[in-house]
């Protein structure tokens, strides 16, 4: 099973005890804003998405992590690695991503757990490269991109929704752990 530990988070494996936890997290509209066509998920939703993201790792060897904090054991959202099949023009690529419940943001957890996300991805995965997509004008998703020393790579738009994207790359070369 793979885990990571941060200062202050567990990233770890999707279990049964995160399904409500991570579904109040996708029923809040201002967390959802940002994600796919801005609409809220309700619980069976929420469950069909943790059942995909877990046959990812099953499949990949890679995938979106829940993160928990460590001094509670209180599920704060997700971060992790995913393949962006939803924009053909950047394949053959992997995705790094994270939603946070509201409660925790600016706090620092997302730029946290990210770049032992990237740490993982490009030193334990062997990844060459990867990316983050979103979307122009989210200014906090961009301030953790920065943090990570991605760049900007090009300015696309999301091929169902129509809405401006940005792609941000880092390759091995760059990085520092």
């Amino acid at each position: 099973m793979t885990e990571i530990r941060t200062p202050r988070l567990f990233l770890r494996r999707w279990d049964d005890d995160d399904l409500a936890p991570m579904a109040e997290i996708n029923a809040d509209p201002q967390v959802m804003r940002l994600s796919g066509d801005g609409s809220v998920q309700d619980l069976d939703q929420t469950a069909e998405d943790i059942e995909r993201w877990e046959e990812e790792w099953d499949e990949e060897g890679f995938g979106l992590f829940a993160v928990e904090l460590l001094a509670s054991g209180e599920l704060i959202g997700f971060v992790g690695l995913s393949v962006p099949e939803y924009l053909p023009e950047v394949l053959p690529a992997v995705e790094i991503s994270w939603r946070l419940g509201r409660p925790f943001w600016g706090q620092g957890y997302a730029s946290e757990a990210a770049q032992a996300t990237l740490e993982f991805a490009l030193q334990d995965r062997g990844l060459d490269r990867v990316i983050s997509i979103t979307r122009l004008g989210d200014t906090a998703s961009e301030n953790v991109i920065r943090k990570l020393g991605m760049v900007p790579e090009r300015e696309t738009t999301h091929p169902v929704y129509g809405f401006p994207l940005r792609v941000h790359t880092i390759d091995l070369t760059e990085f520092h752990a």
